[in-house]
């Protein structure tokens, strides 16, 4: 079933570079640049089929059950503009085809010494029989590890001053899950790029986990009032769940409810909140106003601001 999907995903995305982009580019005279443009398009294409799937799941939800209504909503609008420039452009999946390409220089390196580096596949062999298994797994792994990057986005005070302007939104919504400093996101994606690699997920599933945990982190923001029950809630991450790690009495280090996925990673480490009736106010109060409400431009220059005071050890409370 995946073959097939890819095989129809590969389809339409050269048609598009053969019936619209190439001809545009043949009479602009860039065709030189044919390469970089037809990957440019796969990016843009796949990252497009992201926001219309996280759009057609989570946008019902919050018209159904809605947490807060705002009378205007404006700062919504400023993590649309998020959405788009980061998932129209993908840093993940561009990190992962550099870390992959790095990658094979590297083996090609070690190959010439005779030793083979263990991947999750090579270790237990069933997974490169069980495609669908491996990508469990491989997810299950890449959630973990996201679980950690995130805990340290609050441990260190220069990290908790870029991705305090994620924090910083009054309004949340699923378009905040990517309200990020761009910093904070070329971070993220070669943490995820590297780990990826290192562990060995194939460049064919790449995009399928991509997808997965991308929908997961646009429902655990959405504005709804929704949990998934005593059993539900330590199974898969709720909006209920994440809304709490969003509340304003859970910024800097003293945050709660960390994971992307898998609850199991806050229970097992004790930063688990399983209070089922806590949907509290999100906000930073203490970071400045400009990162609540200021444009974007102004929310990455005053994150850049803050990380800089954080590394000379002034203000940036974490």
């Amino acid at each position: 079933m995946l073959d097939g999907l890819f095989d129809l995903y590969d389809r339409f995305t050269g048609f598009l570079f053969e019936e619209a982009l190439q001809p545009l580019m043949f009479a602009l005279g860039l065709m030189h640049w044919a390469d970089e443009a037809f990957h440019w398009l796969d990016f843009f294409v796949f990252g497009a089929i992201g926001v219309l799937v996280v759009y057609a799941v989570c946008r019902p939800l919050e018209a159904w059950r809605p947490v807060e209504r705002w009378p205007n909503g404006k700062l919504v609008w400023t993590d649309v503009i998020y959405t788009l420039l980061t998932r129209l452009g993908l840093l993940p999946m561009l990190a992962f085809v550099l870390f992959a390409t790095t990658q094979v220089r590297i083996e090609g390196w070690i190959a010439d010494t005779g030793w083979v580096p263990p991947t999750l596949e090579t270790l237990f062999p069933v997974l490169g029989e069980q495609p669908l298994l491996a990508l469990a797994v491989y997810i299950v792994v890449l959630d973990f590890f996201e679980y950690w990057r995130h805990r340290f986005q609050h441990s260190f005070r220069w990290w908790w001053a870029l991705h305090s302007v994620h924090h910083a939104q009054r309004q949340m919504t699923f378009w905040t899950d990517d309200r990020n400093h761009i910093l904070d996101e070329i971070i993220g994606a070669a943490w995820f790029g590297l780990i990826a690699v290192a562990i060995g997920v194939p460049p064919g599933q790449f995009p399928v986990i991509l997808l997965v945990l991308r929908l997961a982190e646009s429902l655990s923001h959405a504005n709804v009032r929704l949990d998934f029950g005593r059993i539900g809630e330590r199974v898969l991450v709720s909006p209920r769940f994440h809304r709490v790690h969003h509340g304003i009495l859970s910024i800097g280090d003293h945050g709660k409810n960390y994971a992307v996925l898998l609850p199991i990673w806050d229970w097992i480490f004790g930063t688990a909140d399983f209070n089922r009736s806590s949907y509290p106010r999100t906000g930073d109060p203490t970071a400045p106003e400009s990162l609540a409400s200021g444009n974007w431009l102004r929310q990455q220059w005053d994150g850049l601001v803050r990380m800089t005071r954080a590394l000379r050890g002034r203000d940036t409370p974490a």
